[in-house]
């Protein structure tokens, strides 16, 4: 005899439940299985890039001089010339990955990222506009922020004034990134030729000449915006849901929407600083994050963290030691890498409407 209906909805549902509670259970021990592969690595590979160079020195041996233990010289090496390098690639990888993966949530968009959007350009334009006014290298970083700012802020006006749908803003996006980027080129156009490879940096991205000074700030304020950014997660996954669904919880989703903007553009452009434009750094890993451990949490937001690192690591070790090209930008490899991963994104875009009509 069968059960009465009442009573298979009920199994069915805690049925549902159980198999819900133990879906997302395997997908919090994915996301900590491969933090801990990711994190494994980038240690390993901080003390591959702190121990090669003219003066070698195994992964173990660059760790301690890291930590200021052993021989002097290889103290000396590691800490005054090669961490502050090492350091700007982990901070700026990390926030360039988070800063992406927070981008293509609040514009649902998977091509949103500070390359599509203005940021990078805006960050280009500032401190190349410092070069040719002659200013300080000091003053090379806040520039660049400045125009990292600048171009959030024409991008927030937008969205702001004219209620623009936020999946369309990339499409501003690009044009501020253009119009910012063919000023760029003007400038570069009038330098003298000794400004030239100064500007190089800030048009690819390069981590050429880091000091701890810059280190230091730059990182200070990035861990800042990153842990306002990781506060707000649960706004962001209520904004998730969707405007109506966020509206009636008791947000204003599009003012939430706008100040969330702002302050994950503002963290790209402290990467930016940092580093200079690096490229598709922001586009990639919040994909390659969400293939190996599913939809975004506050988890995966710490492994994109790690894999940004991560991937910028690999990428400066590539142009340092493999690749035999002097002076080349750890920006030019990054971009190798990501123009084809661009490209396949947009053809799955494309073929998305297809596949649901």
């Amino acid at each position: 005899m069968s059960a009465p209906a009442p009573a298979r909805s009920a199994a069915t549902t805690a049925g549902g439940g159980a198999r819900t509670g133990t879906s997302a259970a395997r997908r919090r021990a994915r996301t900590a299985a491969w933090s801990v592969v990711v994190a494994a690595l980038l240690v390993l590979l901080t003390g591959v890039a702190l121990g090669t160079g003219q003066v070698r020195m195994t992964v173990w041996e660059a760790l301690r001089a890291l930590a200021g233990i052993g021989d002097s010289g290889n103290v000396l090496v590691v800490q005054e010339f090669r961490a502050p390098r090492v350091v700007s690639a982990l901070i700026a990888g990390a926030g360039l990955a988070v800063a992406g993966s927070m981008l293509q949530r609040l514009f649902r968009n998977p091509l949103a990222s500070p390359d599509t959007i203005g940021v990078t350009g805006g960050a280009s334009f500032g401190a190349v506009l410092m070069l040719a006014t002659g200013a300080s290298q000091e003053f090379i970083p806040l520039a660049a922020l400045g125009g990292g700012l600048l171009a959030a802020l024409l991008l927030g006006g937008f969205a702001w004034r004219s209620r623009m749908a936020v999946t369309r803003l990339v499409l501003v996006g690009l044009a501020v990134q253009q119009g910012l980027a063919a000023a760029v080129n003007l400038m570069i156009v009038r330098f003298p030729a000794e400004l030239a490879s100064s500007a190089m940096q800030w048009t690819t991205g390069s981590l050429y000449g880091r000091n701890w000074t810059e280190v230091w700030i730059g990182g200070a304020a990035i861990a800042a915006c990153a842990a306002a950014v990781v506060l707000c997660q649960r706004r962001v996954a209520v904004l998730d849901l969707g405007d109506d669904s966020a509206g009636g919880l008791g947000l204003s989703p599009q003012r939430d929407r706008v100040l969330l903007l702002l302050l994950t553009i503002a963290l790209a452009s402290l990467a930016a600083a940092l580093t200079g434009p690096v490229a598709f750094v922001a586009l990639a890993v919040p994909h390659l994050v969400r293939l190996l451990a599913g939809p975004p949490t506050l988890g995966t937001l710490g492994l994109t963290a790690l894999t940004g690192a991560l991937l910028l690591l690999a990428s400066d070790l590539l142009v340092l030691h493999v690749i035999p090209v002097h002076g080349l930008p750890v920006g030019a490899v990054t971009a190798t890498l990501g123009a084809p991963w661009l490209l396949v994104l947009m053809i799955r875009q494309g073929r998305l409407p297809q596949r649901s009509s």
